[in-house]
């Protein structure tokens, strides 16, 4: 299947590398580009792409902005954000996750890593490596992201719990399994269980409503 991706940059030559490097594997399309915060969310609304690659400082409603206007719309939620920023520790991109952003890529990525973390986005998996995600949480739980009640956490069983608690500390679907000595299809089953009840777009959504919500807190280990 052809993964639809677009382009948000207010830089045309970040725009047009970008475009080279996916439009040459023959599972990505180039479906769009944007210049501004604005044109993403109509973008997105038009196109209906499986992955965004946004960058944060745009003219025209930044991507921050962009995140929140398109991960608010139930009807865009097969779309897939990608932050796309300068510099790692990049103030904006704790809240852009916490928005609903899938993961973020420093604008000097390597070729054959933007093009996996673009797979990785449409296929709903987490795009955070562990320190990067250690500082995203410092960030939540030092408040600079508001917390929130999370709906449908009381709906989650004991086991999914567990699950999500587990999602929480990086782990993969093989390493659920084996922790709880199920299956890798199990474990996917109940990671796709916990996404439904709670409504979230992936597993890094996940992490966040796992912390907001008090089920993990700072410094915990597995």
């Amino acid at each position: 299947m052809t993964i639809r991706v677009a382009l948000a940059d207010d830089q045309q030559l970040i725009r047009a590398g970008f475009r080279a490097l996916l439009e040459a594997e023959a599972d990505i399309e180039v479906v769009g580009e944007a210049a501004t915060g604005a044109d993403a969310v109509d973008l997105v609304r038009s196109q209906r792409p499986d992955v965004v690659l946004m960058d944060i400082r745009m003219p025209g409603g930044d991507g921050l902005w962009a995140t929140e206007q398109i991960t608010a719309e139930p009807e865009l939620g097969g779309t897939h954000i990608v932050v796309v920023t300068t510099f790692e520790l990049d103030e904006y991109v704790a809240q852009a996750i916490a928005a609903g952003a899938s993961g973020f890529l420093v604008k000097d990525t390597e070729p054959v890593e933007l093009i996996r973390s673009v797979r990785v986005a449409a296929a709903g998996d987490a795009l955070l490596s562990p320190s990067v995600t250690r500082r995203l949480l410092e960030r939540i739980s030092s408040g600079l992201v508001a917390s929130r009640p999370v709906d449908g956490l009381t709906e989650l069983t004991a086991r999914e719990r567990e699950v999500m608690v587990l999602v929480a500390a990086g782990l993969s679907n093989d390493e659920i399994g084996a922790r709880l000595f199920l299956s890798p299809l199990t474990a996917k089953t109940h990671v796709s269980r916990i996404l439904t009840k709670l409504g979230a777009r992936d597993r890094v959504q996940l992490v966040v409503l796992a912390y907001e919500s008090g089920l993990v807190t700072p410094g915990f280990s597995v």
